[in-house]
């Protein structure tokens, strides 16, 4: 049994942040950070149609394999994607995939042939999920998510790892650490981030993961090491095709 949280509904009937109801939501969802992403993975899907556009959430709805798919942008960090996420599953939605960008962590992930990373798990290096569950809980991906990202990249031959994330709050904390009266804490956690394996760093999806476990929705992630490209929104799409096709088995 899931806990669902409350609706919080604007004078409009529409979700309070978002902006949406639940006609306007597919049951699979792509969740960029940047709204200017939505953009490029909505020319993804066939007949896309922007639905509502409210500070860092911008939705568009479309269809893969003639079930509708949204694409909307959780903004930076650990609290707003928390919002559309919750937002999102009042609208119906179960099953999400984060498409976005990480750096690179570990010495494994320096390796320039590598496109980017399939996110397993992400540890909570942030502040927003301790409001839902305690610190020893784990954020981790839905498995069936995690294998149509897995097969999808398989099918397509791009070089994606898999691996754990780690979410943080701060991305001056990591670019700047010596700037801040915190420095040997932020250099002592990283080098443990390093030596444990961790093959991306970025801002959302302990909250993705976390929220989705709690909601007992479906989510797992795909980053590019860098800039996003082509090939990060394309094993989203297929690895949606993917979870349509077994769904309706």
């Amino acid at each position: 049994m899931s806990i669902q949280s409350k609706e919080v509904i604007n004078d409009k009937g529409q979700q309070y942040h978002i902006c949406c109801r639940k006609e306007d939501i597919g049951r699979y969802v792509l969740l960029p950070g940047d709204p200017f992403r939505t953009d490029m993975i909505a020319r993804h899907l066939q007949d896309p149609k922007l639905v509502a556009h409210n500070r860092e959430h911008k939705t568009w709805t479309g269809t893969l394999n003639g079930e509708r798919v949204t694409v909307s942008s959780t903004g930076m960090g650990c609290p707003s994607t928390a919002i559309a996420l919750e937002e999102l599953i009042h609208c119906g939605a179960d099953t999400f995939i984060r498409v976005g960008t990480c750096g690179r962590v570990c010495p494994e992930s320096y390796d320039e042939s590598l496109e980017g990373v399939i996110i397993t798990g992400a540890v909570r290096d942030e502040g927003t999920t301790v409001h839902y569950v305690p610190i020893e809980y784990p954020a981790i991906a839905d498995r069936h998510v995690t294998d149509a990202l897995a097969k999808a990249c398989r099918d397509k031959g791009y070089n994606f790892a898999e691996g754990i994330a780690q979410s943080k709050d701060s991305f001056y904390g990591q670019h700047d650490p010596d700037s801040m009266p915190n420095s040997g804490r932020l250099h002592q956690r990283w080098e443990a981030w390093e030596k444990s394996g961790v093959m991306a760093s970025e801002m959302e999806t302990a909250a993705l993961f976390i929220v989705s476990s709690i909601r007992g929705v479906r989510a797992g992630a795909i980053m590019a090491y860098g800039s996003m490209n082509d090939h990060t929104i394309e094993l989203a799409c297929d690895a949606v095709r993917i979870l349509i096709e077994r769904d309706k088995k």
